[in-house]
């Protein structure tokens, strides 16, 4: 029963949709942190339903802190973050509890839970739990966006409609994070951007869904964070980017295009600039042997159609035994990769912050500081 990550900074997450509360604890913050809740609100506010390109389930998503926090700074000791559920309509969920949605979690919970789950709203599995990731994603990136470091994510892709790609001048990139991490529909190309709108509506009026990639980008994080094997920046990034819903692919600097190429032309050729190592190409995303060498982090992720979708799909009823015709009912997303992208930045700043931490207390432990 696992629902914490991280080994310096750990962040565990509870609740489920349609209870009470949901929320998150996040334990290893220093005492002395100053948070800007307004920071918190701007990127709670992205990952909300707006329009018709996202659910009619509008939830204000105010936060509460009730632990961890007094008088504007962190206390180190755990600090809880509340988010009430405000806007449930259960009774959607009622008539079809035991007929299983295709490509939802409906059967796993039922292997693992014997029944006992809260199937309402798919429970703790649903896309609602990202809310307080979102808020404690914010936390992490205001410390890092502290240390100079900052993240940033766009719908490279919305099902066949392509985005630009990010940048691979250091300056113009940082241009391009600042500039996508002020939008709610977060396109480098805003012209592309109303092509993918019109691409999810008309999934929506067909009663189907999307889906697409999001590109993301890490800049100002220093050489030489993370660990060989076990605990490398792609292995401890790729296990919270999985853990977002509807991930299903996750790759780094060139990935699955590294097949095609030889290593002369992979390779990233290393030379001075400004006195400060760096790569002429970045092919490797920013990483090498785990650790990072001071170059942007880049990576992609798949984000699969939104599984609940109003044509009637084949299923079986689990209760019965007998297959059955299912039409979903209620409020859903026709696509969810706008609304991800906020995601995908807060799990990347927890886990790269973790690592960070992990970093500093290897430090501590050397007579002098490295030149």
């Amino acid at each position: 029963m696992k629902n914490s990550f991280g080994h310096n900074l750990t962040v565990t997450l509870f609740g489920e949709s349609h209870g009470e509360a949901i929320g998150v604890v996040i334990d290893g913050l220093a005492a002395g942190i100053a948070l800007d809740l307004d920071y918190i609100k701007q990127r709670m506010a992205q990952r909300q339903a707006k329009g018709r390109i996202s659910t009619q389930r509008h939830e204000p998503d105010e936060i509460k802190i009730v632990s961890g926090w007094f008088e504007g700074h962190t206390t180190g000791t755990p600090l809880t973050i509340l988010i009430e559920n405000t806007n449930t309509r259960s009774k959607d969920y009622e008539k079809t509890r035991y007929r299983l949605r295709p490509s939802h979690a409906d059967y796993t919970a039922f292997a693992k839970y014997d029944g006992f789950q809260d199937f309402r709203g798919g429970g703790h599995f649903s896309g609602r739990l990202t809310a307080p990731i979102v808020a404690a994603g914010a936390i992490a990136q205001q410390i890092l966006e502290q240390k100079g470091i900052y993240i940033g994510s766009h719908m490279l892709r919305c099902h066949k409609e392509s985005d630009q790609s990010f940048a691979q001048e250091e300056n113009k990139l940082k241009e391009q994070i600042f500039a996508l991490n002020a939008k709610d529909f977060p396109v480098l190309d805003d012209e592309k951007g109303q092509t993918m709108r019109t691409v999810i509506e008309a999934a929506a009026n067909e009663g189907d869904s999307v889906g697409g990639i999001i590109e993301t980008a890490v800049i100002g994080l220093p050489a030489g964070i993370g660990e060989p094997f076990f605990d490398s920046i792609e292995s401890v990034l790729s296990h919270l980017l999985f853990s977002v819903p509807a991930v299903k692919g996750v790759q780094f600097g060139l990935g699955f295009d590294f097949a095609d190429y030889y290593g002369s032309q992979a390779n990233d050729a290393i030379s001075f600039k400004d006195g400060k190592v760096v790569t002429k190409t970045n092919h490797n995303g920013g990483i090498n042997g785990g650790i990072s060498n001071g170059m942007p982090i880049l990576f992609q992720c798949v984000i699969k159609p939104t599984a609940s979708i109003f044509k009637e799909q084949e299923t079986i009823d689990y209760q019965s035994k007998q297959p059955v015709k299912l039409q979903i009912q209620g409020r859903h997303d026709p696509a969810i990769l706008h609304r991800a992208r906020v995601v995908i930045d807060s799990v990347t700043a927890l886990g790269l912050l973790d690592l960070l931490c992990e970093q500093q207390a290897a430090n501590c432990m050397r007579k002098e500081e490295r030149a």
